[in-house]
């Protein structure tokens, strides 16, 4: 669908959304061994030592899917564009670092944040996904020529040399271990530079929540806070997530005043302080529909969770996740269901699978009242 005028402008994940970007499974990889990636692959994991382009007949099944949900879209009158897959299937090459190859561009969410009029091409904490902006540079270009008021930033590049990450970080230990290291703030990440991925952010107006983990660090939120001098910066962590990667399979903002959390993973009572403060009201997602997450998948079985909000009633929700399909009709919301899990192992959820260009609204404050010790220093 065309649009005489491209307009960016998106402060949240839930008002009513105009333009979007649907990510592409074509020539993904799964990438090769680097400190990143091994600290998000389970020890048991049938990934373990996998890398190289992934089999054709799964490609074609995620496109599929995400072909029928740019038509969704598009049937609600949403504007979807595509990103330009490159040639995943390339050594990384720079001063500092090498790999054999890079990912690919299924879930923009990772990489492109939106706050109010300006898209930020994220500086990503895997080597593998060094270049994985440039698949949306083609659409960046556009935008700026469309909208003259569009602000198209790049957070610094990092180095990821050794020294941004803890050698041996994850090996040979259980999962109780993890839980010790990500309940104490250690994660593979060091402070040698700043590093966040996109969806480690939370955008809910005046207010970002920022995820600290394995893929996001201190260095990187103080960036953001210089960046964004009008937003208020703040850190969340979620001590029962053994792999804490990405926000949105753990902590989804619904609509003002409302937010679901990973029951496995609860935001801490000291952090739950400035949504009491402000009446917001958090409740746990419901169960996943499934035991285990699909083939070739590093993803949790909780991508169950990772929805799409189209505006303060209606959701996208993954067609065989029963339980969070009857959560979401029991507040009160439209479901669209939508087979989605042949495009997980890509990359994540339908919220992972999409970028924000337009949603209508406002930059709001929705947390007029500030809970002391829980913004960035």
């Amino acid at each position: 669908m065309e649009s005489l005028q491209t307009v960016v402008n998106s402060w949240n994940d839930f008002d009513t959304l105009r333009h979007v970007i649907v990510g592409r499974a074509d020539l993904t990889c799964i990438p090769p061994s680097e400190p990143a990636t091994e600290a998000k692959i389970p020890s048991n994991s049938d990934m373990r030592g996998m890398w190289g382009p992934r089999p054709l007949a799964t490609i074609e099944k995620a496109n599929e899917q995400l072909d029928s949900l740019t038509c969704l879209l598009e049937g609600r009158g949403i504007r979807v564009d595509r990103p330009t897959p490159i040639q995943w299937n390339q050594a990384v090459v720079t001063p500092d670092f090498s790999t054999q190859s890079m990912f690919g561009c299924m879930p923009p969410r990772d990489v492109l944040l939106t706050v109010g009029k300006e898209i930020l091409s994220a500086p990503m904490s895997f080597r593998c996904r060094y270049w994985e902006y440039l698949a949306y540079h083609t659409l960046m270009q556009q935008y700026f020529d469309d909208d003259p008021e569009f602000r198209w930033e790049q957070a610094p590049r990092p180095r990821l040399t050794d020294r941004s990450y803890k050698a041996g970080y994850f090996d040979d230990i259980t999962i109780e271990e993890r839980l010790e290291r990500t309940a104490m703030l250690d994660f593979v990440t060091t402070e040698d530079e700043p590093l966040f991925d996109a969806a480690d952010v939370l955008r809910i107006g005046k207010d970002l929540f920022c995820q600290h983990g394995l893929t996001t660090n201190r260095r990187g939120m103080k960036w953001l806070q210089r960046h964004f001098p009008n937003h208020r910066i703040h850190v969340v962590n979620f001590p029962g997530d053994p792999y804490p990667i990405h926000i949105d399979a753990t902590f989804v903002p619904l609509r003002p005043g409302l937010i679901m959390n990973n029951p496995n993973r609860r935001l801490p009572e000291d952090q739950r302080k400035i949504f009491a403060a402000n009446d917001w009201e958090i409740v746990d997602a419901a169960r996943p529909a499934h035991n285990s997450p699909p083939p070739l998948c590093y993803s949790s079985v909780w991508l169950s969770m990772n929805v799409l909000i189209l505006d303060h009633k209606t959701v996208v929700v993954e067609a065989s996740e029963n339980y969070q399909m009857d959560q979401f009709y029991e507040l009160g919301f439209e479901v669209l269901p939508l087979a989605f899990r042949d495009a997980y192992p890509f990359g994540g959820g339908l919220h992972c699978a999409t970028a924000d260009v337009l949603r209508v609204g406002d930059c709001e404050d929705y947390f007029p009242n500030q809970v002391p010790g829980t913004q960035i220093s």
